[in-house]
């Protein structure tokens, strides 16, 4: 069975709904990345943080899977697939992906600040200042933050370089060190890349461009390639 890798980005989740991080009317609108996503800001205004992030909880609360999302579930059928994304959201789980790894962490657990091993997911409430896991330290978001190292790096760069077909869904490609992916994919494989505004960068070398949004793209791709898997 082929081994299909995913890595997608924001563009993706936008079409549930789920404000982007550049996006004119996001989140981060009201708020400087300084001051609620680095550990810097934790330690100055815990609360101001978790506000911020709860507000993201909520967000990705009331969103749902999107077409896109769907179609990528549905590729397990014919695929061995591995969605890693830059989301923090849920909505690839949720539409029944098995294989997903968040590089910069997941909105729906939290995490000890005093026991890295404590991760717990949380549902419908979200954490406040006072709440502590059993060794009595605070509860965090389980987000990577910037200045923070990204734990699921190294895996997702083995996952990359065994893939055997790469997409490319809705990402920049200028957050670091999640960009570096695309120079792990091996050399001669079909790489794709969907998003409405192609990035303009080297590293793009030898992909297929589909110039769609993520929902009309995915579907596109993801029909070409279980059709092509059926005739063989």
């Amino acid at each position: 069975m082929k081994r299909i890798v995913v890595f997608s980005g924001s563009g993706i989740s936008a079409e549930s709904g789920i404000q982007t991080f550049r996006a004119s009317d996001g989140l981060w609108e009201n708020y400087k990345i300084e001051e609620v996503a680095t550990p810097e800001a934790w330690n100055a205004n815990p609360a101001k943080v978790l506000e911020f992030y709860r507000l993201r909880h909520e967000q990705v609360l009331k969103a749902n899977p999107n077409a896109a999302h769907y179609a990528l579930a549905a590729l397990e059928d014919a695929f061995e697939v591995s969605i890693i994304t830059q989301n923090i959201d849920d909505l690839h789980e949720r539409a029944g992906s098995t294989r997903v790894w968040h590089l910069h962490g997941e909105i729906m657990k939290v995490r000890s600040v005093k026991d890295s091993g404590y991760i717990k997911k949380i549902n419908n409430d979200y954490i406040n200042i006072g709440d502590f896991c059993p060794k009595g330290g605070q509860l965090r978001p389980h987000i990577v933050w910037f200045g923070e190292l990204v734990p699921a790096m190294e895996q997702a760069m083995q996952i990359t370089s065994k893939a055997d077909i790469f997409i490319v869904i809705g990402t920049s490609l200028v957050v670091y060190p999640a960009a570096s992916l695309v120079n792990f994919v091996p050399s001669g494989i079909p790489k794709y890349l969907i998003d409405p505004e192609i990035p303009n960068s080297s590293s793009m070398s030898g992909f297929h461009f589909i110039k769609e949004n993520a929902v009309r793209g995915v579907q596109e791709l993801v029909s070409q390639l279980l059709k092509d898997a059926e005739k063989k």
